[in-house]
């Protein structure tokens, strides 16, 4: 059965986009799910559906009806895990490399809500809806590293507030392309969709988010550095895209950087999300977890050390 959901325009929302003030006044959902309720025309003001871009009104009456639930068609799958801490209200894994983190086209099943749904029998939140259990961020399938999954809508809620506020710890590992002129940095610069690709990234001061970027260089190998990056946002490929605006994409990037990686063999970005800290939904203490470098990248560093100036080794396995 649908519910519908009643909202009033505050004096302070007064000419907010719809979208936005959706976003403040149903905090329990997320963006995507609330545009998505906006193209299937279930947000109405004055018993008329409006579009994204409709601008609110002090006073005025807003309804919003939520489809029923419908029934999880993603499949459990027994695939192993690596687990970094669990407890009754959430989940940490490491994700490791080429595992998509939900399911999409071409990607129906071996995702990492397959494997969740399998090892937590189905108790998971469901904010973000059918597809995407439990899940309240993501990690690119070609990166790797620490991700938290929620077991229950209220700690999804608390840490979908802390990701709101820039208050959760996000720290990876990378190995860029090129010498970084200084030994750390801030990139700021606004992404959104490419205006032509929509399937990559931009900085896009126009139509973008806000995105900001601290880096800060572990080791030089000449052609190539080792980069710790801290994000204070968190936007689609974020690193990925502020690294290529100051020309140092990451190595095995194939979409922002070179379409010839000089590594054999290498699948995807060297992207490592290593520390993931946040506040605990329910104890309220901050947790901290550290997810080890996986074996790929491990060996690809141990091979640079040993060959500071002759990058020719790269194409040798």
């Amino acid at each position: 059965m649908e519910e519908s959901i009643g909202l009033t325009v505050s004096p302070e929302m007064e000419g907010l986009r719809i979208d936005k003030f959706l976003s403040e006044m149903l905090k329990d959902y997320s963006r995507s799910y609330l545009q998505k309720l906006l193209r299937d025309e279930k947000v109405m003001v004055n018993q008329k559906p409006v579009k994204a871009s409709f601008r609110v009104s002090s006073g005025e009456e807003i309804s919003v009806i939520l489809p029923e639930m419908e029934e999880l068609s993603v499949e459990p799958e027994n695939i192993p895990l690596s687990i970094l801490y669990e407890d009754d209200d959430l989940l940490v894994i490491d994700k490791p490399k080429g595992m998509v983190v939900h399911p999409s086209a071409g990607h129906e099943s071996g995702t990492l809500v397959n494997a969740v749904l399998y090892h937590c029998q189905g108790n998971l939140s469901g904010i973000n809806g059918i597809l995407r259990p439990g899940i309240v961020h993501r990690i690119d399938m070609d990166t790797t590293g620490a991700l938290v999954i929620c077991k229950n809508d209220y700690a999804h809620q608390k840490l979908a507030e802390q990701l709101e506020v820039h208050s959760i710890t996000r720290k990876y590992r990378a190995i860029v392309h090129g010498n970084l002129p200084e030994d750390d940095g801030t990139i700021q610069g606004a992404i959104g969709r490419h205006p032509t690709d929509r399937k990559k990234m931009a900085l896009n001061e126009k139509n973008g988010k806000p995105a900001v970027t601290h880096y800060h260089v572990l080791e030089r190998f000449g052609a190539y550095t080792y980069v710790e990056c801290q994000l204070e946002t968190g936007r689609t490929h974020q690193i990925r895209v502020h690294m290529a605006s100051i020309r140092h994409p990451i190595l095995g990037d194939q979409v922002y950087g070179p379409q010839k990686c000089p590594v054999k063999n290498l699948q995807g970005q060297t992207l490592h999300a290593m520390v993931l800290g946040f506040i605990h939904p329910v104890s309220g203490e901050y947790m901290e977890f550290t997810a080890p470098l996986p074996e790929y990248f491990e060996k690809l560093l141990c091979r640079f050390r040993g060959n500071h100036s002759d990058t020719s080794v790269l194409n040798n396995d």
